[in-house]
């Protein structure tokens, strides 16, 4: 069995956010696996500075080893149209995942990194840019991403 569990904020101001990438995975995962008992997908409500409650309780109720966790999340470190799947190794800095390493203790888990970085101007915080959402052309790529991605976690 795998927990995939994807990263956002809750709430209709943050949806298409790139913050929120983790959660369109899930979303997108939804519609394509049928109720598969080896796949467990997990959106949390909390906010993605405090994901680690929400994963830590997901993955004490899970039964799965940490080889079978998968974190989708953004990542500035990567540009825009792309993505890597690595074991315990994700951005330099990422308030959520720094939630998710204090509650688990671990960075030992599969890191599902979708690049959001394609900032024009570069003075825009980190933060903030997160927080925005992405532009028109910038969604197509992003769906085209996600769908990838969706293949390669339900392989």
């Amino acid at each position: 069995m795998r927990l995939i569990v994807g990263l956002g904020n809750p709430g209709k101001k943050y949806a298409k956010t790139r913050h929120s990438v983790g959660y369109m995975v899930v979303d997108k995962l939804k519609t394509e696996i049928e109720e598969r008992k080896d796949i467990v997908l997990v959106k949390p409500i909390t906010f993605m500075n405090d994901s680690g409650i929400a994963v830590r309780e997901a993955f004490k109720n899970s039964n799965i080893g940490l080889s079978d966790l998968y974190v989708i999340h953004d990542d500035l470190d990567i540009p825009l149209g792309t993505y890597k799947i690595q074991l315990g190794k994700g951005p330099r800095t990422h308030k959520g995942l720094l939630s998710i390493y204090e509650k688990l203790g671990t960075k030992n888990f599969w890191h599902v990194r979708i690049g959001v970085e394609n900032r024009a101007d570069k003075t825009i915080s980190g933060e903030v840019y997160t927080l925005m959402s992405f532009e028109p052309q910038e969604q197509e790529i992003v769906a085209g991403v996600i769908g990838e991605v969706c293949k390669k976690l339900v392989i």
